[in-house]
């Protein structure tokens, strides 16, 4: 959980979860945010999902975590970490973070968490350059992770912070969950088809239905820390 309660010029894109076109806007922006900055071999992509699911304005990184793993098998040399079944969070946080440093140097983190921030810009999507600083929007001094970060703004920040987010909307937490996994489910199927031209047709003749994430997680899935 971040905090985001002042201007943030590391802001790289800015949706909000209700905008239409909100899928397309952030997959397009996140895509040509890290297709420089990534490649298989040589910067493979590593997704770390931060959060619990003993809070509900918290579980917005393990919900994202949740439902990416739920598609299956993930691009090559694309890795994931945090879901609702096995959550990275304050108590575990170092020891993925040790693992993520083994290949320090080569690989892209991209950090997802859920943020508090200022209301007006509760529902707020925001892909920002740099790492992300967990923990500051409940006062907590974590180490920061990441090469880049992707938060969300569930709530108010800036008083009874653990208050607030036991009394989050699930609603609003699951919006932003589905607008947030299907860019990513979006961004795979671009780095598929850019990096492994051959697998992608042969993925895409076997599962097609699975190339329709621009139209948003429920159309493909059929289902009742710093500033912002």
């Amino acid at each position: 959980m971040t905090s985001g309660l002042g201007p943030d010029p590391s802001v790289v894109s800015r949706v909000h979860v209700d905008r239409p076109g909100a899928v397309e806007i952030l997959a397009r922006d996140l895509w040509h945010f890290l297709f420089p900055r990534v490649h298989p071999v040589l910067a493979p992509l590593q997704i770390i999902c931060i959060g619990t699911d003993r809070s509900t304005g918290d579980c917005l990184g393990p919900l994202v975590g949740s439902k990416l793993s739920s598609l299956g098998s993930l691009p090559p040399g694309v890795r994931l970490f945090g879901t609702l079944d096995e959550p990275v969070h304050a108590a575990n946080l170092d020891d993925y973070i040790r693992l993520l440093e083994a290949e320090k140097g080569r690989s892209f983190v991209l950090a997802v968490d859920a943020c508090l921030g200022k209301a007006e810009n509760i529902g707020c999507i925001s892909i920002k350059d740099g790492p992300l600083k967990p923990g500051t929007g409940v006062n907590k001094n974590l180490t920061q992770v990441g090469s880049a970060h992707l938060v969300g703004v569930v709530n108010v920040g800036g008083f009874m912070e653990y208050f607030v987010l036991q009394n989050t909307r699930l609603s609003l937490v699951m919006r932003m969950a589905d607008v947030i996994a299907s860019s990513i489910a979006a961004v795979f199927e671009l780095y598929w088809e850019h990096f492994h031209p051959n697998l992608y047709m042969d993925k895409k003749n076997h599962s097609p239905e699975r190339l329709s994430h621009a139209d948003g997680w429920a159309a493909v899935h059929a289902a009742p820390s710093s500033a912002e």
